[in-house]
């Protein structure tokens, strides 16, 4: 939970406890954005556009005066008259020893001041008001519209004034405690109900406070500044891919950029204030392995550096660090360090790849073609849409997956990779690597081959990735292969016993008609029946729509029951097709279940004993010959 988070809850938690019985909240106040302590200039007050105590009614805004202020006095003035309006802000207002303050005006604001601190206070209004305040003493000139119209309590925490009719200017200067701690100071607005029911405004004799919570702010009263060096929670550094993100989160950009390509490190140092830190802070950035790093504004993309290490002064405020390769077409991996004022604020990692430096062609995404057919199959990859029959995947010299469009050159075959059977080759613009994740099925580009009417394969496959300067990377050599539908299959368990609790296995493997392994392209026909008795079916790549696994194979997963015994299961595919009804047979492959332990039966027993008297009675025999012979 950050900083403001917490001073947020704190604020609602001491409000609540503060002035429980005193009234209740007639409204909730409709507050605006508001300036950081440090700004050039304090909040502008919203003249007419906004519903709320800003614009002249009531229930709005409560701002502090955040222009830094060096003398040992804080400020705010107004002009003398109450009709002047509410345009703009209170540009003479400053505070003193104003550390931090949150970005909201309404009852839910926080701020941190130095013990025995003044903050500037302004607001709108255009009915009866009240500043109020848990500890400390409101100054009693100095600030107030119409002095003579404002009344204080004894102790100086209370000033209200029930002459304002029109939309006017109202500020305060509130002198913190001396005392550290954590304290408030609200504005109320509009006119209370006395004893008779009538509306009424407070006065020095009847001090009581106006019905609407207008504005609320939770301070909290430090002997010393925290400000001024950074602190990680406010800060933030984060690694992105190009030069957009979210700087609200530190999560990083893991992609790798393509050659030529660059990594932003966008980050912010803050104070514990959440305050910019000193514009004189030293700011140091180093790479490693030689990469080249140029610091910017945060968002944009600087020109590429030239060095790998860069020194520079400044608050370290919506930055960027810019990191590039040393060489163009060679990947690199750099650390990047940042520092501010000897300390180090951010470390990253990130990766640039280089030029396509090899193909590589996965055996297991090597589909076999349909006979006569050239698109394959969209159901042939895992977690892919993509029409093919092969994976390439094109990598650069560090083993940096790339995605290759047609801007970085174009794939193609070497000349011999074709024949009779396989007639031709093709990469289809729409189903080239987009990404560059290795968990990304479109981090390769997928390949069909054309394949004739006879069945057979071309072992000396290889596949080409020209790049736009010329350059040509080519494959190792793979084995395309074509074939018919299934017409046969056989069914067979990966063991012949299973003891209960055990995962079986269960393969079916279908070939065409002429022996050749199914192709694994067209959809498999749905199965007809299967049955495994003892068994419980737990998946199945098998399905209407689903096509063979490598090898042209259905696997299916079981877990073995308690029930021993021996069994056959039923594999029917021969009513899902014409040619299975032709050419295949129904399959029973058995197997048997034990539930473990101790198996032997009485005939088992029995057995041994009449083995054992035997080989006793051959001993006696023995020792009887060897005595006769004595």
């Amino acid at each position: 939970m950050s900083k403001t988070t917490i001073r947020k809850r704190i604020a609602l938690t001491a409000i609540t406890a503060l002035f429980a019985g005193m009234l209740s909240i007639a409204s909730t106040p409709a507050a605006q954005a508001h300036n950081a302590v440090g700004a050039d200039a304090n909040t502008a007050m919203n003249k007419g556009t906004t519903a709320g105590l800003n614009a002249g009614t009531s229930g709005g805004s409560l701002f502090v005066s955040v222009i830094a202020n060096a003398t040992t006095s804080a400020a705010s003035s107004l002009a003398s008259t109450s009709t002047q309006g509410c345009a703009g802000a209170i540009t003479s207002g400053k505070s003193k020893g104003l550390l931090y303050k949150d970005s909201s005006s309404g009852i839910a604001q926080s701020a941190t001041v130095l013990a025995g601190g003044v903050l500037s206070l302004y607001s709108c209004t255009a009915t009866a008001v009240a500043f109020q305040a848990s500890a400390g003493s409101f100054v009693a000139s100095g600030g107030n519209v119409d002095q003579a119209t404002w009344e204080y309590n004894s102790a100086n925490t209370k000033v209200w004034s029930g002459a304002i009719t029109a939309a006017t200017q109202i500020a305060a200067l509130w002198s913190a405690p001396t005392t550290v701690g954590t304290y408030t100071v609200s504005l109320y607005s509009g006119f209370y109900t006395n004893a008779s029911g009538a509306s009424v405004i407070a006065t020095s004799s009847n001090a009581a406070t106006p019905a609407t919570l207008a504005g609320n702010i939770t301070v909290t009263v430090v002997a010393a500044s925290a400000g001024g060096t950074w602190d990680a929670t406010n800060s933030f550094c984060k690694a992105l891919r190009g030069t957009v993100g979210d700087p609200t989160n530190n999560v990083d950009d893991s992609s790798v950029p393509p050659n030529g390509g660059g990594y932003s490190i966008d980050f912010a140092l803050r104070d514990a204030y959440n305050a910019n830190l000193p514009s004189s802070g030293s700011i140091v950035v180093n790479a490693t392995n030689s990469a080249k790093i140029a610091l910017g504004t945060g968002g944009a993309t600087p020109v590429a550096g030239t060095a790998s290490s860069v020194v520079t002064t400044g608050t370290g405020t919506n930055s960027t660090v810019y990191v590039t390769q040393a060489t163009t077409g060679a990947p690199v991996t750099t650390t990047v360090t940042i520092s501010y004022n000897g300390t180090v604020v951010c470390t990253k990692t990130v990766s640039i790849a280089g030029a396509v430096a090899a193909l590589t062609v996965p055996a297991a995404n090597i589909a076999v073609q349909d006979l006569s057919a050239g698109t394959g199959s969209a159901n042939w990859f895992t977690g892919d849409t993509r029409t093919g029959t092969f994976y390439v995947v094109a990598t650069d010299s560090a083993g940096n997956r790339i995605a290759t469009p047609t801007t970085l050159g174009t794939y193609g075959y070497v000349d011999g990779s074709t024949n009779t059977i396989v007639t031709d080759i093709t990469f289809a613009s729409d189903e080239l690597a987009t990404s560059t994740s290795s968990t990304s099925p479109n981090s390769a580009t997928v390949g069909s081959h054309t394949c004739a009417a006879t069945a057979g394969k071309s072992s000396t496959v290889k596949v080409k990735f020209t790049l736009a300067n010329g350059t040509v990377v080519t494959s190792a050599p793979f084995t395309l292969e074509c074939a018919d539908d299934a017409a046969t299959y056989t069914a067979s368990f990966d063991k012949a016993s299973y003891v209960s609790g055990d995962v079986a296995k269960l393969t079916v493997s279908f070939k065409d008609a002429k022996g050749n392994v199914a192709n694994n392209v067209s959809g498999a026909s749905a199965l007809s029946v299967i049955s495994a008795p003892g068994m419980t079916l737990v998946s199945a790549t098998g399905s209407a729509t689903a096509v063979l696994k490598q090898g042209g194979k259905f696997e299916y997963t079981y877990t073995v029951g308690q029930t021993a015994g021996k069994y056959a299961a039923v594999v029917d595919f021969t009513g899902s097709s014409t040619t299975l009804a032709t050419y295949a047979a129904v399959q029973n492959p058995s197997y048997s279940i034990s539930t473990g332990g101790d198996t032997t039966t009485n005939a088992d027993v029995l057995k041994s004993i009449v083995a054992l008297i035997a080989s006793i009675n051959k001993q006696i025999q023995a020792l009887q010959k060897l005595i006769l012979k004595r």
